[in-house]
């Protein structure tokens, strides 16, 4: 499907540096070991190496880093004129990026239960709800909120209808977010965006460069969003 080839493009990088790596122990080994009496000990080592590494890294129970992205714009309106949209952001227009038409969840709109720090957000997706617990109700300067439910990261483009394949679920964890808002001079608010969250697609310096960049065009389309509906009213 789509997603597979995609995965295919997003992880060629680091399977061309393995695969070159691999075909340099394999001609450092035929070159050098083949015709010596050690050879069957040698290649039994080479075949048992890559089982062996897995059952290390499944031992070692490593725990994933939790990464920091921030995205910030500035808004031609006071605080108090931003606060309101960042609180409940009204619905958002269908998405034009080929990111988010090709399947990656995007934020459609928010909505909020409640006044003030123990209310909860929901920040509805393309793929469901985020659950937000306020945390910090600093009107109008920070919103600030935990995430006790995450949905499924992408839509999974298949002929047999909707399906959930556990490969979307606990992969890509959500913890915390939040909105600062800073004035200006002439009226105007720098907003700010801020995700906490973590993977655990390892290496993890390697794929974070991708979560980073499609968080960062999660942010602006919310920041944006914002950005429009404040300065129209």
């Amino acid at each position: 499907m789509l997603e597979g080839l995609i995965c295919i493009l997003m992880a060629a990088p680091f399977a061309l540096v393995l695969s070159a790596l691999g075909g340099m122990l394999g001609y450092a080994i035929q070159a050098g070991y083949w015709l010596h009496k050690g050879t069957p000990a040698m290649l039994s080592i080479v075949f048992l190496f890559t089982p062996a590494f897995q059952g290390v890294e499944s031992w070692a129970k490593l725990q994933p880093e939790t990464f920091e992205v921030r995205t910030a714009i500035e808004v031609n309106a006071p605080p108090e004129k931003v606060w309101n949209q960042v609180v409940a952001l009204a619905e958002i227009p269908p998405p034009k990026e080929l990111l988010f038409r090709a399947g990656i969840a995007y934020p459609i709109r928010a909505e909020i239960s409640g006044h003030g720090v123990g209310a909860v957000r929901h920040c509805i997706f393309s793929t469901g709800p985020f659950v937000e617990p306020i945390e910090v109700w600093d009107e109008p300067r920070l919103l600030k909120f935990g995430v006790t439910a995450n949905p499924a990261p992408l839509n999974e483009v298949s002929p047999y209808g909707n399906i959930q394949p556990p490969h979307l679920h606990g992969y890509f964890v959500s913890e915390k977010g939040q909105f600062s808002l800073t004035p200006l001079p002439g009226g105007r608010t720098r907003l700010e965006g801020t995700t906490w969250y973590q993977h655990t697609m390892w290496p993890a310096a390697y794929w974070h460069l991708w979560s980073d960049y499609i968080i960062h065009r999660i942010h602006l389309r919310v920041l944006e969003h914002i950005r429009a509906e404040a300065e129209r009213n």
